[in-house]
């Protein structure tokens, strides 16, 4: 059965895009029908997958807003299959306002393909409103990367009250797949104790591998392709292929 799953965090530069793609790259060199749906309005996943934001002919917001149908606006391309996004999505939530069950435009788009992957990562913006609300509604789990800093123990506090609230109001099925450690320095004892602290709130829901700062996985987006093509020997390349075996084994 499909498994769709919102990568969510609200604070911003926590490595949630990076760990989108290359989760996405990763999973599809392990033979998993996977779909990248870049939900964000930078749209920073799609170009990071090697598409040319310029040249797609229909984005996710037409498939949200204008009801093209998803087949028709995703993108094939050899690191797994994506529904590009595009800066018209900015707009999307102030057009939402006046629609009918608008908190579940996404997960209606989704229908009529979801059935042809065997998981559906959706990239969310960084921050909690209605876009991120469509997401969720749409996934059936979410998985959070957290950077090894102090501020982002913080932050996840008001995303796990976000998750309890549509959890009880909207979509009940919503649970947490997995928590990321991302941007970790294994240098210092505070990433460390970050680690352990977020590994005792989340029990058994937490990644073993964790990914570390590295240079080839802040060079990869610019090159438009995931650090398992642009460097598959780095350090980063190789915790994602980790990562990626840890969430098949989940599936």
């Amino acid at each position: 059965m499909v498994k769709t799953i919102a990568v969510v965090n609200q604070k911003g530069g926590v490595g949630k895009t990076t760990t989108a793609v290359n989760l996405t790259a990763a999973l599809n060199e392990l033979g998993v029908r996977v779909l990248l749906c870049d939900f964000d309005p930078q749209a920073n996943a799609t170009s990071g997958m090697g598409v040319d934001k310029r040249s797609i002919k229909h984005s996710v917001y037409d498939v949200v807003i204008n009801d093209i149908p998803a087949e028709r606006a995703i993108v094939k391309t050899k690191f797994g299959h994506v529904l590009p996004s595009s800066a018209d999505l900015a707009g999307a939530a102030v057009e939402l306002i006046t629609t009918p069950h608008r908190e579940h435009q996404l997960s209606k788009a989704l229908q009529d393909i979801k059935f042809d992957y065997d998981v559906i990562l959706i990239d969310c913006p960084p921050s909690l409103e209605m876009l991120t609300l469509n997401a969720l509604c749409a996934a059936d789990s979410i998985l959070v990367p957290v950077q090894c800093e102090y501020f982002a123990l913080e932050g996840l506090s008001d995303l796990m009250s976000t998750l309890r609230m549509v959890k009880k109001k909207i979509n009940p099925r919503l649970e947490i797949f997995a928590v990321a450690l991302t941007m970790y320095d294994g240098r210092t004892n505070f990433c460390a104790q970050v680690a352990e602290e977020v590994r005792r709130h989340f029990p058994g829901k937490v990644f073993t591998t964790v990914i570390p700062r590295n240079i080839r996985l802040a060079e990869a987006p610019s090159h438009g392709v995931p650090v398992t093509a642009y460097d598959r020997s780095s350090r980063g390349a190789q915790a994602y292929k980790s990562m990626a075996e840890e969430f098949k084994m989940k599936l």
